[in-house]
């Protein structure tokens, strides 16, 4: 998925209230983060072949250190570890696991079947919900627009950063959703590595908005 992560992340926020959504969408993104650092140090491949699925042309031949199973539930361990040791908030620290783990989940309902379970593992999974426009489109605005209403209505802007950067935001991921889905990406790891890890710069603006927005309860 692409947008449907950072969904998960609004979303996350309005059960973890104290949390900085700039750490949720850290944590959401954290394996597309993680991945593109691999594919640079060849740890990692993937090729681009447009036509493998009808959405999205990448082939991912090998990255069970960023995507398999086991290891997306050891890097939600390892983050909720971190976040117990800065916070000892039960409840952010289990979120935020959680979040990590979340992106494995949604990656499994439109990855074709190259998810595997555990590195060396010869089993791949994916249920191929990238072979269906409309069911791909359904999905990541289904989950996208829940989250953030579900922030929208349990956060109120401080002032007009927290508001128009917030539909700011919105408007981006969207925007930039709308283009990967119509241009081929080039079959460079570097130029790939250095275009994932640009999405940095939507953590350090989900935390800017989220400074400027308060608990709805607590807005006034």
């Amino acid at each position: 998925m692409f947008i449907g992560h950072q969904g998960i992340a609004f979303a996350a926020k309005a059960i973890a209230p104290r949390a900085n959504l700039g750490l949720l969408f850290f944590a959401a993104m954290w394996l597309d983060i993680l991945w593109p650092i691999l594919l640079l140090a060849g740890v990692e491949e993937v090729r681009v072949a447009p036509g493998i699925t009808k959405v999205s042309p990448f082939d991912f031949v090998y990255y069970p250190y960023s995507h398999s199973l086991l290891f997306a539930m050891l890097w939600g361990l390892l983050f909720g570890r971190i976040i117990w040791g800065l916070t000892h908030d039960v409840r952010i620290t289990v979120i935020v696991g959680l979040v990590v783990f979340s992106h494995w989940l949604l990656d499994l309902i439109v990855h074709r079947e190259d998810l595997q379970l555990m590195p060396g593992a010869d089993q791949k999974v994916g249920f191929a919900l990238w072979n269906s426009w409309a069911g791909t489109l359904a999905a990541e605005f289904l989950v996208f627009g829940g989250g953030v209403f579900l922030y929208l209505t349990t956060t109120k802007a401080r002032d007009r950063i927290g508001s128009l950067g917030l539909y700011a935001l919105a408007a981006l991921l969207v925007a930039l959703y709308g283009v990967s889905l119509n241009t081929t990406p080039p079959d460079d790891p570097r130029i790939l590595a250095a275009g994932a890890l640009s999405l940095l710069l939507l953590v350090i603006w989900a935390a800017w908005i989220d400074a400027h927005r308060a608990p709805a309860s607590r807005a006034e």
